[in-house]
Parts: structure tokens; C-alpha cells; sequence
């Protein structure tokens, strides 16, 4: 739906089902509900997940057909995807594996690009069409830097021909499409910087000789259309993670002429860790249930002097809680965007409302997606039905975006 001059919707990830009979049937279920609590009376954008058996199944010519029509009976339409995820997202072990398979591979490539095909033919017209994807892959696959530098190589390589593919799309339907990175704790690239570093060290000299040599561009055209068709998805729960101020963060990216192509409107947890062990003892009660077996839950704590210490998931920091000498935890664990506190812990939703505030006199991105997967693993009192859930976030974020 369009709120302040910007697509809003949900990722269709909350729902689980890899099939695309089983993704068809929840978007049946779960979209024109949502749309009559929230925009009867416009054009309800969908934030789309597909996994790659789903896309398979949709990418065929009768498959699209017939959900064009759904869309169209609905007044629903597909502006931005997920292409983070490749395989199984819920109800089972996840972990590191959600990179899998990394840029490194054809594999994703192949995947991504089925997807922009996908999102070509469903994208209305004057719409820019956007989406996500891993970080290239995980850093603690790779134990050397020469193993990184090939696994980074590998992956420019593989980018820069889904932004060829992007280049044929838009001369073919006139549609712009990006496929937006999105960083995120333990990711090759996690950060600011890194992700600065990527463009300046790697993809923009690797991606314009490539695309010099095979499409015959010029160098300032090759240039352009990488910063035209690879863009950041800004997860805010991922840049909270890592200590990263909204503005700060946009900021640099436009001085670097890096689009935002999508902003992932999403929370984590953080705390103040106190002194006393009797204290820290009843937040570690607090802190075990989230410290579930499905996701990676990253946690980053900075100390007095504001150095950095990140812990790979949860349940080894908890092995540390008693005599680290952290100040502070941020956690990776998407909570409820509408909630500020949790009793002993808190989120860091005030993030979300300095970007919400920040977008009200900056133009960043048009796109804007909530992205909550984690209601079938949150602990025990924070859940409530998927639907309301959905209502209830939207609901928040759209009366944020509309107070002067």
C-alpha cells in the first residue's frame, strides 16, 4: 500500500510453506484479509518470498498467469522480493545455512535471476522493482583471507552478470530492477564500511571491466548501471546490530552514489548488562528462550570505550554472560516491531522511528518492508495470531509515518 509516497508492505517469510502451492494458499488465506483491515480501498503491495522450488514452479508461463490474475481480481501487486533465503525458513534448523547456497555459486545466481524474471513480469508499470539477498556468504565458512578473496571474487563475478541480466530486462520492458545486499552480522559484509569497501575495492573495478568487455559499454555507463542495478537493503534491526546510526548510514551510501533500494523495517533486542551476578543471573532467565535452535541469533556487545565484541549465537554468549566486561548486547532476534520493551530487555525499535523520521525530509528509497519472521519461535507470551500480528505491525509503522 502507498503511505507518504511509499510502497508499504510485510515479507511474505512469516509464512511457512517452500512449495508454491503452499505460498500461493497463505498469500489466498492471509492477503485480502489484511488488505480489507488496512487498505480497502487501494493497491495492497506484497512483499514476496519465494524459495527456489517455489520459483521454479512459478516461472512457468501458466503458473504467472494465473496469479497476474489473482493479483489483478485482489488489486495486490508485487513491488519487492526476499531472495535471501534459497531453501527450508521454517520449522527447521536454519542457522548459517540460510546463506545457502552463497554467491560463490551458480546456483544463486541462477536463483536470483529466475526471480528478477519472475518480478518482470508481475512489477506494474512506473514501478521500480527491488530484491534482497545475502551478504555473499558467511565469513566463518572461509578461514584465510586468500579463501575470502577468491569466495569474493567469485561472488562479484556472479553479481555482475545478474546486473547484465538486469541491463537486457530494462531495455527489453523499460522496468528498473535492483537486486538489493543486505548486511548482516557475520556476513561477509556486515557493515558500513564493508559494504563501501566491496563497491570500491571489488565490484566497481571487477564489474565495469566486465561489463566493458562483454556489452561494449563505456566505462561511465558500465559504472552507472552497477550503481543503477546493485543497491542496499537496509535491514534495521542488522545496522542496530552493529552499532550504526540511521542517518549516518545513509549518509555515507549517497556520498558513495550507493542507492538504498529497500528498507527492511525490523527490531532487535538489546540490553544494559548490570554489574551484579544476582542481577545478570535473572537475565539470562530472561534471555534462554530466545536462544532457540533455528535461527542464528548474533549477538554484538560494545564495552565503555565503544570497541565491539560479537559472539556467533546467543547460546555462547550466555556461556559468558557472568564475567564479561560488556556494557551492552544488541541480539539478532526480529522481535515485534510495535513493542519497545520486554520487561529486563528492550528492543531497538527507536532506530526505527529515527529512520521513519529521517525518511519524512529524505528521499533513501520508495520501498519499505516489515520483516518479522520469528512468531513461531518467540517465547512463550510474546505470540498472538499470524493475522493480527501483520495488522498490528503495519498498523504502527503506517500511524509512525504519518505523525508530522
Amino acid at each position: 500500500m502507498l503511505i507518504e509516497g511509499k510502497h508499504l508492505s510485510y515479507c511474505t517469510n512469516i509464512h511457512p510453506g517452500e512449495s508454491w502451492k503452499e505460498t500461493f494458499e497463505n498469500l489466498k488465506k492471509y492477503i485480502p484479509q489484511i488488505k480489507s483491515d488496512l487498505a480497502p480501498d487501494q493497491a495492497f503491495g506484497i512483499g514476496l518470498r519465494l524459495s527456489n522450488e517455489a520459483s521454479l514452479v512459478l516461472a512457468q508461463p501458466e503458473e504467472l498467469t494465473a496469479f497476474k490474475s489473482w493479483l489483478k481480481e485482489q488489486n495486490a501487486y508485487v513491488f519487492t522480493m526476499n531472495g535471501f533465503p534459497y531453501g527450508g525458513f521454517h520449522g527447521q534448523v536454519v542457522k548459517d545455512d540460510v546463506h545457502t547456497p552463497d554467491w560463490t555459486t551458480k546456483e544463486r545466481r541462477d536463483y536470483t535471476i529466475r526471480l528478477f524474471e519472475i518480478l518482470a513480469e508481475l512489477l506494474p508499470d512506473q514501478i521500480e522493482g527491488g530484491i534482497s539477498t545475502s551478504p555473499l556468504s558467511y565469513r566463518f565458512w572461509f578461514s584465510a583471507q586468500n579463501e575470502l578473496d577468491r569466495a569474493i571474487t567469485k561472488s562479484t563475478t556472479h553479481l555482475v552478470q545478474v546486473v547484465a541480466k538486469l541491463i537486457e530486462i530494462k531495455q527489453k520492458t523499460g522496468k528498473t530492477l535492483h537486486l538489493d545486499i543486505e548486511p548482516e552480522p557475520d556476513g561477509i559484509l556486515e557493515n558500513t564500511a564493508e559494504m563501501l569497501a566491496f563497491f570500491k575495492d571489488w565490484l566497481l573495478p571487477m564489474g565495469t571491466r566486465d561489463l566493458m568487455d562483454t556489452l561494449q559499454m563505456s566505462k561511465e555507463d558500465a559504472e552507472k548501471a552497477i550503481k543503477e542495478h546493485i543497491r542496499l537493503c537496509y535491514d534495521v534491526c542488522h545496522f542496530a546490530l552493529v552499532y550504526e546510526k540511521p542517518k549516518d548510514v545513509f549518509q555515507a551510501m549517497d556520498a558513495a552514489g550507493i542507492k538504498i533500494g529497500k528498507i527492511q523495517i525490523s527490531a532487535a533486542l538489546k540490553l544494559k548488562l548490570p554489574k551484579g551476578l544476582e542481577e545478570r543471573n535473572a537475565i539470562k532467565d530472561t534471555l534462554l528462550p530466545f536462544a532457540e535452535s533455528t535461527y542464528l541469533h548474533q549477538v554484538i556487545g560494545r564495552n565503555s570505550e565503544g570497541q565491539l565484541e560479537s559472539f556467533r549465537d546467543l547460546d555462547q554468549a550466555l556461556k559468558q554472560l557472568e564475567s564479561t566486561e560488556l556494557e551492552e548486547w544488541r541480539i539478532h532476534f526480529h522481535v515485534p516491531v510495535f513493542l519497545s520493551d520486554y520487561g529486563k530487555v528492550a528492543s531497538t525499535q527507536s532506530d526505527i522511528l529515527e529512520v521513519l523520521t529521517y525518511l519524512k525530509t529524505n528521499q533513501v528509497t520508495d520501498h519499505l518492508e516489515v520483516e518479522t519472521y520469528t512468531w513461531d519461535v518467540l517465547p512463550e507470551g510474546m505470540t498472538m495470531d499470524i493475522q493480527s500480528s501483520i495488522i498490528r505491525e503495519l498498523s504502527w509503522v503506517t500511524e509512525n509515518m504519518k505523525q508530522s
